[in-house]
């Protein structure tokens, strides 16, 4: 069984803090403006207790990332919110479309 690493590499580091400059992708495609964001990996396709690579994130203020309500935050329902907002997958694509579809 191989250890896993708990570092993050300057490629990824330096990603992670272009996706958090951008702002929280939801309250901007609502029309709220700017907010700061946290760093949310997304989990479709991961099992329990995994997370997605640090180039599979997505930018959530604290409200839309953890436990502010169902249908407010990702990790209160997952699928409510996903119908409100869309899919992790979709505003991935999205995260990655504005970071001009780099790394």
């Amino acid at each position: 069984m191989s250890k896993k690493r708990t570092y993050k590499t300057k490629t990824e580091q330096r990603h992670l803090d272009r996706v958090v400059a951008l702002g929280c992708i939801v309250c901007r495609n609502e029309g709220l403006g700017e907010s700061p964001a946290v760093i949310h990996h997304i989990r479709t396709g991961q099992g329990a207790g995994q997370r997605s690579s640090h180039f599979e994130t997505i930018p959530l203020c604290p409200a839309h990332h953890q436990f502010h309500g169902v249908g407010v935050s990702y990790h209160d329902c997952p699928k409510t919110w996903e119908m409100k907002y869309g899919t992790e997958t979709d505003l991935l694509g999205q995260v990655l479309y504005e970071l001009g579809g780099a790394k």
